[in-house]
């Protein structure tokens, strides 16, 4: 588990420090902005909004569908705790990210004056003044339907490296077409990537204890035994899964 937490712990101080210093966010979105021709050229566009913002909605709630019904059909089987796991986590952290996108009035690069906008640029933890009126454009909230998916590392047995890739596909896609759109910056997928990585470990350290405890390559026989245990982990992965 350590290694789970220092990567955590290095991610959000990176995290942290791109969103403190903002070079790296302005020099991307500037580059898509010349890129574009000085304007959000994409911010309307076929492909970037209508097919992957608006019809990716659909995907992902396709994902999520199947996601209940494979709960559904594994009920009674040794396997339903891994879809107990995925059913719980995915929507817990779009939630999460929904929810942060209502409290904290971030503006989109789109409204800003540097990128043909009308307003300042008002840093995430800087004041922001009473009479600007608020945005909900942090973190990326519609990347975080796909990131939502880096789940499957636990839920997969044996935490294959490549569970990873549907999470970081759909994620990076829908993250990178918002970023051409005007909608975000690079800052705000980082967010959206941490939260979704550390709300997928937390949640595993609960509903799913031996997963996070099994070394990265496990044997046939562990993985026969780890998908074999009760929803409710033994005592003795309690005690092999202490706190760090």
């Amino acid at each position: 588990m350590a290694k789970y937490s220092l990567g955590l712990f290095l991610g959000w101080a990176l995290t942290l420090l791109l969103s403190l210093w903002h070079g790296p966010d302005f020099a991307l979105a500037h580059f898509w902005y010349q890129l574009e021709g000085g304007h959000w050229a994409l911010e309307n566009n076929w492909l970037t909004k209508g097919i992957i913002h608006t019809q990716g909605r659909h995907l992902t709630a396709a994902m999520m569908v199947t996601v209940f019904l494979g709960l559904a059909w594994n009920w009674k089987k040794p396997s339903r705790r891994r879809w107990v796991y995925l059913a719980v986590t995915a929507p817990l952290i779009v939630i999460v990210v929904s929810t942060i996108k209502h409290l904290v009035p971030m503006d989109c690069p789109w409204s800003l004056l540097d990128f043909g906008g009308d307003r300042p640029f008002i840093a995430l933890f800087a004041h922001r003044p009473a009479d600007l009126p608020a945005s909900q454009c942090f973190p990326a909230g519609h990347a975080s339907s796909g990131y939502a998916w880096l789940a499957l590392y636990f839920a997969i047995p044996g935490k294959k490296p490549w569970a990873l890739l549907p999470g970081i596909m759909i994620g990076l896609t829908f993250g990178i077409a918002q970023q051409l759109r005007g909608a975000h910056f690079l800052s705000h997928d980082l967010w959206t990537i941490m939260l979704s990585l550390t709300i997928s470990y937390l949640t595993a350290r609960v509903l799913l204890p031996q997963a996070v405890a099994l070394p990265a390559v496990s044997a046939p026989a562990e993985t026969a035994d780890e998908s074999a245990a009760p929803i409710s982990a033994p005592a003795s992965a309690a005690q092999a899964n202490s706190p760090q």
